[in-house]
């Protein structure tokens, strides 16, 4: 049985990466986002701006609960999942934690060129963007790296560098 979490910032490559690992060992993806849009037929953005971050932060570990009782299957969290209750521990006993971390500077590209689907980013400036993400790393820093392991996921950008990332988390984990 094969369970795996993939936890790290916005831009990190969770999906990215999630997707084509999940797909190189032949079992189901789940992007914790989609999956909670999904059931609830709303974007994380409306529940937050409708109900706010403490009902969506109860309604993420209900659904992290559900999902992580799935097996084969590779799970990509929301960047603030393993910071809030018990969400870290669970999914450390419940599969293998991967933090993913790429450069700053590689999460500065990502998230600019990306900022216009972010609500929460996409009125600031690259300065403002890069002590953003700094401030947030540095809080969610000591959730993330209570994780089984650590994965660089700055190499995502040609489909040579997602394989080879694929094959590299895949020897990590020894899948």
């Amino acid at each position: 049985m094969t369970r795996v979490f993939l936890i790290g910032y916005m831009g990190t490559g969770k999906t990215t990466l999630g997707k084509a690992f999940s797909r190189s060992l032949n079992i189901p993806f789940i992007d914790l986002d989609w999956y909670i849009e999904n059931r609830y037929h709303k974007t994380v953005g409306q529940i937050f701006s409708e109900h706010g971050e403490a009902y969506f932060r109860e309604l993420e570990r209900t659904i992290l609960h559900e999902v992580g009782e799935f097996e084969d299957v590779v799970i990509s969290t929301g960047g603030g999942t393993p910071c809030f209750f018990d969400n870290m521990d669970y999914m450390k006993a419940q599969g293998q934690t991967v933090f993913l971390d790429a450069a700053p500077e590689v999460l500065l590209r990502r998230l600019k060129a990306g900022k216009h689907k972010r609500p929460k980013l996409k009125d600031k400036t690259d300065e403002e963007l890069a002590a953003f993400i700094a401030e947030a790393m540095e809080e969610r820093l000591p959730f993330y790296r209570q994780a089984h392991y650590n994965f660089d996921s700055s190499r995502l950008e040609s489909k040579t560098q997602l394989e080879e990332s694929v094959n590299g988390l895949r020897k990590l984990l020894s899948l």
